[in-house]
């Protein structure tokens, strides 16, 4: 065996021993998923949520949702989140320096005036230009805070100097709220007695193709155009089977910036959100719980099956491609931050399985995916390729690709069955053979370029244009 033999060998073990040890992983978390997807069905069951959204006494809690340039949408996003099905809640709009009429726009709809408002700035923000409530009681509600432009994160920041409140839920002032979605994700933080719950997040769903009526969601369609279909599967994968088992573990590392509920006392220990990254939802998530194992408190981060939010998908390869770019810094980003925890004894489940989780196949995957396209083509070139073993092996992966994706779409069925036409489950099926070959491609392809727009220091978000949402018929 010559030296070129042997490299192929080597290469081509190494290729197929992180392979089955990342598909193992999948496996694992597929299986795990069902138990805990099982116990919060039958527990759910039993609940009454009409008592806990009259009480007195239930959680008070304030919703932040940052607003950047909204102004085509505003007037009706304000309004679903009014309608919410809670009692102790007030609704914080945080106009982040928009270049639009969203905030005149909003002075008019809901009768606004300038208030006189302390702002205690626990958490260091970009300054406040005006605090408004409504002169109709009514709106009694809302409040909606202009400040100079600083970012999401930023005005999350102000948001949470504003709040009264003991919990916050964050939200992204574009989706589509359930009317029970507050009740449902603030019920782990009353149940568990032995440890203190720090964050709940929610199912995000696709919007995509659904009709929506006075910011409120009437009839859940399965997107019609490709691309947020195949998202449509993939949010399945995440959310449903993904962050279920990592819950269940207590290992859970991200809560989707979409929708989130934190202790706002612990946020505000931690600092609140990091500006400097543009992952700032995974990285306050990790950062509350490294204090809370530095601390040595007993703790909880939550997640709840049901879906709660829906989302706007990106519609366009140009907008899902930034979408990917800023997903991968961000990652990246916050593994440097934390790196103290990786494979430390001293963070408990979260140093010695999750941060090595994330580091191996969520950070490493795409480069080794990329690596391997390279070889390929150098063996290709070279002469040097093993063509059984490599159809072998792709046909190994793309075959378990499509299982696990069958799996979801299974497990979405058994559960909450959003898609009830029969034709909707087939397409989420055909799908589920056209997403290996157009999506996960396109992902590693835009995950390289995040690592080397982070190479570059690149720190803009990109921007992320909106279609709208369907409007429902009259009539039905």
């Amino acid at each position: 065996m010559n030296w070129q033999d042997l490299l192929n060998t080597l290469i081509s073990s190494l290729f197929l021993f992180y392979s089955i040890f990342l598909l193992s992983g999948y496996i694992f978390i597929g299986l795990y998923s069902i138990g805990e997807l099982k116990k919060y069905l039958r527990k759910n069951s039993f609940t009454n949520y009409r008592i806990l959204a009259n009480a007195s006494e239930a959680p008070r809690i304030s919703i932040i949702a940052p607003a950047y340039n909204e102004g085509a949408n505003i007037i009706e996003n304000v309004r679903s989140l009014l309608s919410i099905y809670y009692s102790n809640l007030e609704v914080i709009i945080v106009n982040d320096g928009s270049k639009d009429d969203s905030l005149e726009k909003l002075i008019q709809a809901y009768e606004l005036y300038k208030a006189e408002y302390f702002v205690n700035q626990k958490i260091p923000a970009k300054t406040v230009r005006g605090v408004y409530k409504s002169r109709n009681s009514i709106y009694s509600k809302l409040i909606v805070v202009d400040k100079e432009n600083g970012g999401k994160a930023d005005a999350l920041n102000v948001g949470i100097n504003i709040s009264g409140h003991d919990y916050i839920v964050c939200i992204d002032v574009d989706c589509i709220l359930e009317q029970d979605a507050i009740l449902k994700l603030i019920k782990p933080f009353l149940e568990d007695s032995k440890h203190r719950v720090i964050a709940a997040g929610g199912v995000v769903r696709i919007a995509n193709g659904c009709e929506v009526e006075g910011g409120r969601l009437v009839k859940v369609h399965l997107p019609g155009q490709l691309l947020p279909r195949m998202q449509t599967l993939e949010y399945i994968r995440a959310f449903l089977l993904g962050r279920m088992a990592w819950s269940r573990m207590g290992g859970l590392m991200l809560i989707s910036g979409a929708f989130g509920a934190f202790d706002k006392e612990i946020v505000i220990k931690c600092g609140g959100y990091n500006h400097k990254t543009v992952g700032e939802d995974m990285e306050l998530v990790v950062r509350m719980r490294r204090y809370m194992e530095e601390m040595k408190i007993p703790y909880r981060v939550c997640f709840i099956p049901d879906p709660l939010c829906w989302t706007e998908a990106p519609a366009t390869f140009k907008i899902l491609g930034r979408q990917r770019n800023r997903w991968t810094r961000g990652t990246i980003e916050t593994l440097r931050l934390h790196k103290i925890m990786f494979f430390n004894p001293k963070y408990g489940l979260m140093g010695m399985l999750s941060y090595p989780y994330w580091f191996f196949f969520e950070f490493l995957a795409p480069i080794v995916e990329f690596v391997g396209f390279i070889y390929f083509n150098l063996f290709v070139f070279f002469g040097q390729l093993n063509y059984s073993y490599f159809l072998s092996l792709l046909i190994m992966v793309y075959t378990f690709g499509v299982l696990y994706s069958v799996f979801g779409i299974l497990m979405e069925v058994r559960t909450y069955n959003q898609y009830k036409e029969h034709k909707d489950i087939s397409r989420l099926l055909l799908t589920a053979f056209i997403e290996p070959i157009i999506l996960h491609p396109f992902g590693v392809w835009h995950a390289i370029k995040g690592n080397i727009d982070l190479m570059r220091k690149k720190t803009s978000w990109g921007e992320m244009t909106r279609e709208g949402f369907s409007t429902a018929k009259k009539g039905k």
